[in-house]
Order: structure tokens, then C-alpha cells, then sequence
């Protein structure tokens, strides 16, 4: 069946999905973009910028778990749209901080709210999509986080020429209204979406789990969940991984300033362009190898994540040869390939979750799994924080990069074996309270 005769209504759901993770991670890098600018102006220290820092992380953690499960419980329409509304505001309310607890305070809101993203993307995504094809449309909608790294720093760094950081938090925070409205017309579970087609709601179903709305909204308990070892791969996965990837967002801009003497606002942020440029092509591609193993190389489910995420996992191993590179575009190069290599992984340990739980326990999964990763996510800053300050009185400010970065060369191994110990095969969790598979009636979704 050809894709005009199935329909591409999911592809719609997947462009939404994919513009709300631009906008939360363009409303997340404002503050590390500009931080050499608040740095002046409120007399921060790296300690100092890593308390915000940690504010977001531990607030992040909280709103996963908050989230999470309210979205199993509400449903991924209108969890979503209560996310988008809370993080937009506290997004625009950076720009009356006076002081760095203000920021903190700024940053806590965002944190929880931001939250909701993932669990009701992944949670869409399970919904509206067969396995064959969860992973690249994670990677498709994944890749927002790099366009948004792409589009941010010349945004910001123009507002920031032109008005002032007061401006850049509310023009970026507003944009989240915009994509409120085009949510709340357009998207609606497959059961209950008029636009759909018979033919695409059956492949969409073509796994044969569906739920019912009564179902679903028992939720799942938690203490189950933490019961399971599928659970607990992603937890570590997660947990060991996503602190990496917060680590780039946060101070690869100081980075890249300190070591190679990039004056960022004046150049637009090209180099972040760059970095994130190949970024955006590890998450498409990552999503794409596992799906291309399952579909076209018959591989079973479990093999192809396996195996991708090891790759993917070997592919951030030269970041930790970046300290040691004198040449700028070896080193954007090696940072790239590492950023575009969590991508990959992100894309593809998030779809672990749709391919081992049923439907109605994903968001709470991906919150759980989120939450450690935030927790790691709130640790790591302190560490960098103190590290960096420790060698920068030194002199040896590249020496406290190196460190760091080999920290982040090896996590991502690490990560994958945890994940192997504690989920080899992947198997599918059967909840004891799940009830019969049943059909939609015929017609229902037309």
C-alpha cells in the first residue's frame, strides 16, 4: 500500500511533536547562551551559574515524575497543552530575575514545567505510531532539540545586539502560544481523530495493542514499575547519559569562547551552528539504522536498538581527544560527532520504553527515566562547576575540560551496559492488571 492511499495524518502529529521539542529547548539554551553576559552583570561565578544550573536539573527531575504520571492519567492532548502554557510563562519570566536567586526561582518553574515534553511526545509517538516506526519518528521529532541549537544562538545572540537579555527571554518564551493553538486543533488520539484514514489507523494499530480510554486512565502504579528491570534499564540509561548532553547545552558556548577565543555574540553562534548542524543528522540517523534493521534487514526489535545504541555508544569515545586539538574545526568536528551520537541514542533509548511497556504506562516510564536523568542531570554542574573553578585558579582551565569531557567519552558505555545487564533481550512487560486487547469498532476513527 503506497503512502497516499495509507495516509500521513501520524506525519502531522510528528511535525507538532517536533516543533513543541524546538521551542523547549530553545527557551532551555537561552540562559547558557547568554551566560557570559548575566555572568557581568550579576558577578557570576562557574559555582555560582551552576546553582541556576541546578535549579532547572532538580526541578526538571521533580516535573518528570509530575508529569509523567498526570499525563497517563489526563492524556497526552491536554498534558501537553499544560506544559507548553507553564514553561512559555516561566520562559518570559526570566527577563524580570534581578538577582541569581531570581533566576533560580525562573529556572525552577521551567524545569518542571519543561518536564511534559518528552513524556507526552513519547507517549504520542506510542500512540500514534507501530513499532517499525517509533524510532524514526523519534529522531525526527528528537532533532528539534538540535534545530534548536542551530536557530538559537543567532536569534539570541541578534535580540542581544540589538535590544537586551531581557528581550531574548521573552521573544523566545512567546513563540510556545503560537504552538498551542495549532495543538489544541490538530491533534487528538487515533481513536477519535475524524481526519484519519481506516487504512493508517490500522497500520497504526498494526502491533495489535490497543487500549481503551477506560483502561488507560487506571494508569499504572508506580511501585510496580519500579519492580520491573526493563524499568531499570532505562533509568540507568538515562541517568549515565543525559547529564552529557546538558553539560553541551550549558557550557559548550564558554567553552568554545575560552578555548579557541570565539567571541560568540558577535559571530552569531556559528561554531554552535556547526556543532549542532551534525547533531541534527545523528538524530534522524539513529532513529532511521534501527528502524532500516527491523524493516529491511529483518532483525528482531531488541537487536537492532541493541546494537545501534552500542554503535552510537563507540561514536562519543573521540570527544575526550578534543582538549589535546589546537584546530577549531577538529575539534567542532569531534564535538559534533558526539552530539550527534546522543541524538542517536536519545532516539532510540526513548523508543526502548514503547517497545517494552504497554501503551498506558510510557509517559510514567519516561518520567521515571527522565527524573534519574535529571538527578544526574543536577550532580554533574556541581561537578563541572567545581572542577572548572578549581583549575581555572591553576591557570589550567583545558586540563578541567579534559576531565570532563573523558567523563563524558565514557558514560555513554557505561550506560549501554547497565541497560544490557538489566534488559537483555528487552522482553515486552506484561502488567498483571492489563486488560483483554481490543479493537476500535469499524468506523469510529474515520
Amino acid at each position: 500500500m503506497n503512502s497516499t492511499t495509507l495516509g500521513k495524518y501520524r506525519w502531522r502529529v510528528c511535525a507538532l511533536l517536533f516543533f513543541a521539542t524546538t521551542i523547549n529547548y530553545v527557551d532551555r539554551q537561552v540562559i547558557g547562551l547568554l551566560k557570559d553576559t548575566l555572568a557581568l552583570e550579576f558577578n557570576w561565578t562557574e559555582k555560582d551559574y551552576s546553582y541556576v544550573v541546578m535549579a532547572f536539573s532538580a526541578s526538571y527531575a521533580l516535573g518528570l515524575l509530575v508529569f509523567g504520571r498526570l499525563i497517563d492519567k489526563i492524556g497526552s492532548k491536554l498534558g501537553y497543552a499544560l506544559s507548553v502554557t507553564v514553561w512559555s510563562i516561566s520562559a518570559m519570566a526570566h527577563a524580570i530575575a534581578k538577582s541569581t536567586f531570581g533566576f533560580g526561582a525562573a529556572r525552577s518553574v521551567l524545569g518542571v514545567s519543561e518536564a511534559g515534553n518528552f513524556p507526552a511526545a513519547i507517549k504520542s509517538v506510542a500512540e500514534w505510531f507501530p513499532k517499525k516506526e517509533r524510532a524514526f519518528a523519534t529522531g525526527i521529532f528528537n532533532s528539534g532539540a538540535n534545530i534548536a541549537a542551530i536557530v538559537g544562538p543567532p536569534t539570541v545572540y541578534w535580540i542581544l545586539r540589538n535590544y537586551h537579555w531581557q528581550t531574548a527571554f521573552i521573544w523566545t518564551g512567546a513563540i510556545g502560544f503560537v504552538w498551542l493553538f495549532f495543538w489544541w486543533i490538530w491533534y487528538e488520539i487515533p481513536s477519535k481523530q475524524k481526519r484519519l484514514k481506516k487504512a493508517e489507523y490500522d497500520h497504526i494499530h498494526s502491533d495489535n495493542e490497543e487500549v481503551s480510554d477506560a483502561d488507560a486512565k487506571k494508569g499504572v502504579k508506580w511501585g510496580k514499575l519500579f519492580g520491573i528491570r526493563q524499568t531499570w534499564a532505562f533509568i540507568f540509561g538515562k541517568l549515565l547519559t543525559d547529564p552529557i548532553w546538558w553539560f553541551y547545552l550549558f557550557w559548550l558556548p564558554t567553552y568554545l569562547s575560552s578555548t579557541f577565543g570565539i567571541d560568540m555574540a558577535s559571530t552569531g553562534g556559528w561554531p554552535l551552528i556547526v556543532v549542532y548542524t551534525i547533531s541534527s543528522i545523528g538524530s534522524i540517523g539513529g532513529g532511521w539504522l534501527s528502524s532500516y534493521l527491523i524493516n529491511k534487514k529483518g532483525w528482531p526489535v531488541f537487536k537492532a536498538r541493541k546494537v545501534s545504541m552500542l554503535f552510537f555508544a563507540l561514536c562519543v569515545l573521540p570527544v575526550v581527544l578534543v582538549p589535546y586539538i589546537p584546530n577549531l574545526a577538529v575539534g567542532l568536528g569531534l564535538i559534533g560527532l558526539a552530539t550527534a551520537a546522543h541524538q542517536a541514542w536519545s532516539a532510540n533509548i526513548f523508543t526502548t520504553v514503547s517497545d517494552m511497556f504497554p501503551k498506558k504506562a510510557v509517559s510514567s516510564v519516561v518520567g521515571i527515566g527522565g527524573m534519574a536523568g535529571s538527578v544526574g542531570g543536577t550532580l554533574f554542574p556541581l561537578l563541572v562547576g567545581i572542577i572548572l573553578d578549581h583549575y581555572k585558579v591553576l591557570g589550567k582551565l583545558s586540563l578541567g575540560y579534559g576531565i570532563i569531557l573523558t567523563i563524558c567519552g565514557l558514560a555513554y558505555l557505561l550506560a549501554w551496559l547497565m541497560m544490557h545487564i538489566f534488559a537483555p533481550k528487552m522482553e515486552q512487560v506484561k502488567l498483571d492488571d492489563e486488560s483483554p486487547v481490543t479493537a476500535a469498532p469499524s468506523g469510529q476513527h474515520v
